[in-house]
Parts: C-alpha cells; sequence; structure tokens
C-alpha cells in the first residue's frame, strides 16, 4: 500500500512558472490572421462559413490564453511596475472580441501587436 504525503510548495502562481507563456495567446491569434488575409480568396460559401467558425473559435482561445496569464501569472508587483498592464490586457481581450466578428485583417494585426506587447512585458518579469 502506498501513502502519499502532499507537501506544500510555495509559488506566486498556480504552477511553478515554466508553464505560462503568452505563445500560446500568440499562435492562436497567428492562425486568425492567417485566416482573415485568406478569407478573401475562398470563393464558395462552404469553405468561409468554416473559416469563420475556425476564426471565432481560435480568437476565443486568444481570450483564454490572455486571461490565464493576466490572472495567474501577473501579480500585484508587476503591475506596480507596469501601471498600463491592466489596460493592455483589457484591450487586447477586447480586440479578441472585435476580431471574432471581423475578417478585417488590420484588426487581427493589432491584436498580434497588443500580443506583443504583452509578452514583451512578461519576458522582462522572468529576467
Amino acid at each position: 500500500m502506498f501513502k502519499h504525503f502532499i507537501k506544500p510548495v510555495y509559488a506566486h502562481c498556480d504552477l511553478p512558472c515554466g508553464v505560462y507563456d503568452p505563445a500560446q495567446a500568440k499562435i492562436e491569434a497567428q492562425s486568425v490572421h492567417q485566416i482573415n488575409e485568406k478569407y478573401a480568396g475562398f470563393h464558395d460559401d462552404e469553405t468561409r462559413w468554416r473559416a469563420v467558425m475556425i476564426k471565432e473559435q481560435r480568437a476565443e482561445l486568444v481570450k483564454h490564453h490572455l486571461w490565464v496569464l493576466w490572472t495567474d501569472y501577473f501579480k500585484p508587483e508587476h503591475l506596480e511596475k507596469y501601471p498600463d498592464l491592466h489596460d493592455k490586457f483589457w484591450q487586447a481581450t477586447k480586440q479578441a472580441g472585435v476580431v471574432k466578428k471581423s475578417v478585417n485583417v488590420a484588426d487581427s494585426q493589432k491584436l498580434l501587436d497588443q500580443i506583443d506587447e504583452i509578452s514583451k512585458i512578461f519576458w522582462e518579469t522572468k529576467k
């Protein structure tokens, strides 16, 4: 019979920090952007419908990954150092919502740029 002992582990996030990475949101946003770039070239309704469905799913995943990063990784000390951090996340998740209902390449590029800004701050906090 095995006995399991739970030993407390202290970390500032849900798991030791190696699991968080803005790349997850970026990959999904890149998929959305590529769909937007190709959308005009789709000529049949079935392909357009499928592209929109996939794009909406991926945009929702962007929101999910951003919120996990915001709520589980970033802490008050990060906000002190980067006072606009909350606004950056708020704007990026709002933009992911815009992208869900848009096939505009400029909208998806803006989302990619916003994720890059968040990513820069993330990696600065990891130093």
